[in-house]
């Protein structure tokens, strides 16, 4: 089976923590046998244009290189530019989160083209073959018209041989962290108001005016190799955001034995209820700086391993092979067998901004924030 992975998001050497979260998908996928090659559409470097030149950039990756299937990474304009072109294979579309939900948080021109993007993404998911979203409050946002056997809800995979326990006063001592202080982790992208950094600091403050040990660590652009370092160093994981899809850092945090403190949001309350030492929080700093303090009185990791099984790479990558599988089907199309998989990556076309160079094997391990 040979899949085009349509991506504005993916590590490069001068941001090495975007889009991890892509690259670990497109490895696990090639170490099923699946041939991939990634189609990097390269905003950062080339503007919001880049969206504009897409035909063309599609036509000679269909060319080259005859996928089965276009795999569309990320919902918005990008999503909309690749699925209105003709003469297409069976294509599918993932939607995140914000691509369905926008960012009214920002500001009036960061709304404007926020709306816009959701606007694009619902015409993109009525055209595409398939359909996923990564959480299942993401499938109201979509809205009503489609075939249930068009949508699928599969999260994003994690790392386990990556994320797992380690000792935290090595972590500690490694970040430079006091042993004895209570360690609040906060991930963010640098500038993004839908994660409430304002609230998640008054809480902490809160915290802090009782407790008088709460350090808070803000978690952004960190390679994805250290990443681990920072959730077995941290007591408490916390999450204020306004929207979420499906979070990878509470996944990853949970795989660390890291309690999570968080708003009801994104599929978050899915995943830590029933967990002991993780709590759910009212959107305000007096309750979240409460449920700090029971992390702060119990200072106890969690144990959810087994639960975490069926979000690892591995088996998401089934997933995804079995749904690309259902979608041919439907199409009445045929795929093509190889048998070893491959990918395409790390050299950089610069008329294009994309990925393009044949590799045997699975890639080097990416970096994420």
């Amino acid at each position: 089976m040979k899949i085009l992975a349509v991506t504005n998001m993916y590590p490069t050497p001068e941001r090495p923590g975007t889009g991890v979260f892509i690259e670990q998908q497109v490895n696990s996928l090639v170490s099923r046998g699946i041939d991939v090659r990634v189609m990097f559409v390269d905003r950062r470097k080339n503007g919001p244009s880049v969206y504009y030149r897409i035909g063309s950039m599609l036509e000679r990756e269909l060319a080259e290189f005859a996928p089965d299937l276009v795999h569309v990474m990320y919902g918005g304009v990008m999503a909309e530019q690749v699925t209105k072109q003709r003469g297409l294979p069976p294509t599918l579309v993932t939607f995140h989160g914000s691509d369905l939900l926008g960012e009214n948080l920002s500001g009036l021109f960061r709304k404007l083209i926020s709306h816009y993007g959701v606007y694009c993404s619902r015409r993109a998911a009525r055209r595409a073959d398939g359909i996923i979203v990564v959480a299942r409050h993401l499938l109201r946002a979509l809205g009503k018209g489609f075939n249930s056997g068009k949508v699928q809800v599969i999260p994003c995979g994690i790392d386990l041989e990556r994320f797992k326990p380690l000792d935290q006063s090595r972590c500690r001592e490694r970040l430079g962290w006091q042993v004895d202080d209570f360690h609040i982790l906060f991930a963010t992208s640098a500038g993004d108001p839908v994660k409430r950094p304002e609230l998640a600091r008054a809480a902490t403050d809160l915290l802090n005016r009782k407790c008088g040990e709460a350090k808070f660590h803000v978690l952004s652009g960190t390679p994805n190799n250290e990443v681990p370092n920072w959730l077995n160093a941290a007591d408490v994981l916390l999450l204020t955001s306004k929207h979420e899809g499906s979070p990878t850092i509470v996944k990853e945090a949970l795989a660390c034995g890291l309690p999570v403190v968080s708003v009801p949001v994104g599929d978050v309350p899915e995943r830590i209820t029933g967990i002991s030492g993780c709590y759910l929080a009212e959107p305000g700093p007096e309750d979240l700086a409460r449920k700090l303090e029971l992390v702060y009185n119990g200072r106890q990791r969690v144990n959810c391993g087994e639960k975490l099984q069926e979000l690892s790479c591995e088996t998401i990558a089934g997933k995804l092979e079995q749904f690309y599988r259902e979608i041919l089907r439907n199409c009445g199309k045929q795929e093509t067998h190889f048998s070893n998989g491959a990918i395409e990556n790390l050299d950089y076309v610069p008329n294009y901004g994309i990925t393009s160079r044949m590799r045997d094997g699975v890639a080097n391990e990416g970096q994420r924030a």
